[in-house]
């Protein structure tokens, strides 16, 4: 075994060079995660336009707002095969062509038909780059440092649902309203489409300048072009090991290729049921009624458009900053008390939240307003629960994910997860119009349960997993029969 000592002391700090380097390829590929956060938000400040524009119920707009999950669902699910089958680069490519051609084509709209298809075709790129980002961050990623570099998925995320938010606000303001010109006769909505062709190439160009994720080269039999990348990440004292573990982690899974998902617990093996049940706690809370519909929320009590969009910018960079705390926290406390933290604040924060709505009051054109002094609770509630879920459920999901699935499963079971969460993302965007119409005080009340929920099921189902070597997490995740001790090593 390698004499850990003759290993640098701070090699795997962020300020090392190869902590540096790890960063660097790290950031590039959770663009990926900031093309998720552009695209899951970018129609906040174009909701209410697009609902006038061709006069939709808020069934169908909800609809149209949720659509673009049902393709991230099924990105998600081929993901995995096609990053095993063609490289991780060329996946994150084609993920990046599909948004560009989707921002073209939502912007340039001229029907709900053909909306839903540019969004549907969006959705497929993200849900592909939501799965190849975290699986290529924690396969270059060392493990001292991963949990932190597998956060920057997150912050990427937050970072793209901030800048969507941001434009969509400027655009708004420089024309007078979403609804009205901007540039060249299309309204300020079509443009909040348009600018995400940016993000959009430079994912692409990304994907031609950095490295293939060395264990995808090894099991390719490239092992000059993986030994080189990973003299870049790793120091000379641990290289040799670090590529003899992951050989074998390889040919085993080379020998057990055969082996699919399912298993005894409901058709799944049981770590799988675990990745799903996380992605759809992290999305059962609500978090995303907050970024696609804050908006048209924060209208509804009372605060005029371009308050609004200035309060959710404000949200966004609030959700940012905590991500930050997050990536500090992660690798430092562990994702178990974090995670049961969050779902301590989220709880509390919505059930606020539905108690003020209680005092709500409708007009007769169907028109909720929310005085003082529960407006302003409100807001305050929503932000302490975008704080809450901001540090801990949202990066720590996607951690974990990375981390807890056997290696000879991994690809797989991340698509099965992400598909999970992006159903469950669907599910809770379409519902909230027709929710919130029925009632605002139930529909945050069963947000709160879900929280709640979350807290008993990290508390009885996760294990912790920091500082642990990628390939045994999962033995965290084996049942014992009873009476039978851990051994230690």
């Amino acid at each position: 075994m390698t004499d850990a000592g003759a290993i640098p002391t701070g090699s795997f700090s962020f300020r090392s060079p190869y902590g540096r380097r790890a960063v660097g390829l790290s950031v590039a590929a959770a663009v990926g995660g900031f093309l998720f956060g552009f695209d899951s938000s970018v129609i906040n400040g174009a909701v209410d336009s697009i609902e006038g524009n061709f006069e939709l119920n808020p069934v169908i707009t909800g609809f149209v707002v949720a659509v673009a999950l049902l393709g991230c669902a099924v990105g998600a699910i081929i993901a995995g095969s096609l990053s095993d089958r063609w490289g991780r680069l060329r996946v994150m490519f084609l993920g990046a062509i599909m948004f560009f051609v989707s921002s073209i084509g939502s912007g340039l709209t001229f029907s709900v038909g053909d909306l839903i298809l540019w969004r549907v075709i969006g959705g497929l790129g993200i849900g592909i780059a939501s799965v190849v980002a975290p699986a290529y961050i924690s396969e270059i990623a060392p493990r001292q440092i991963r949990g932190g570099l597998a956060s920057l998925q997150q912050l990427a995320i937050t970072l793209g649902i901030f800048t969507a938010l941001l434009s969509d606000a400027v655009l708004a303001w420089g024309a007078g309203g979403a609804s009205s010109p901007l540039w060249f006769g299309l309204e300020a909505w079509r443009w909040m489409f348009l600018v995400g062709v940016v993000p959009a190439a430079v994912y692409g160009i990304l994907a031609f300048t950095v490295p293939e994720s060395p264990r995808f080269l090894i099991s390719k039999g490239r092992h000059d072009e993986a030994r080189a990348i990973f003299a870049r990440l790793i120091p000379k004292a641990d290289l040799d090991q670090s590529i003899r573990e992951l050989t074998k982690a390889i040919e085993f899974d080379k020998e057990t290729q055969g082996v699919t998902l399912r298993g005894p617990v409901l058709g799944l093996q049981s770590i799988v049921w675990v990745g799903i049940i996380l992605s759809v706690f992290q999305q059962f809370v609500g978090i995303n009624v907050i970024f696609y519909y804050s908006t048209t929320l924060w209208q509804s009590v009372g605060f005029p458009e371009s308050a609004s969009l200035g309060i959710s910018v404000v949200t966004s960079i609030t959700n940012v900053l905590v991500t930050l705390i997050a990536i500090f926290l992660v690798d430092r406390v562990g994702r178990k008390p974090i995670l049961l933290t969050g779902s301590v604040m989220m709880a509390v924060s919505l059930a606020f939240m539905a108690i003020c709505f209680m005092f709500s009051t409708t007009d007769a054109e169907g028109k909720v307003s929310l005085d003082a002094p529960w407006g302003p609770i409100a807001l305050v509630a929503a932000n302490l629960f975008v704080i809450g879920f901001g540090a801990s459920w949202g990066p720590l999901v996607w951690v974990l994910l990375g981390e807890i699935f056997p290696s000879r499963i991994r690809g797989k079971a991340l698509g099965v997860a992400a598909g999970a969460q992006w159903i469950a993302n669907f599910l809770i965007t379409v519902s909230f119009p027709a929710m919130s119409a029925w009632s605002l005080p139930l529909t945050y009340g069963m947000y709160a349960l879900f929280a709640a929920l979350s807290f008993f099921y990290v508390w009885l189902k996760i294990p912790e997993t920091k500082g642990m070597e990628l390939e045994k997490t999962e033995t965290l995740f084996v049942t014992r029969p009873k009476g039978t001790a851990k051994t230690t090593s």
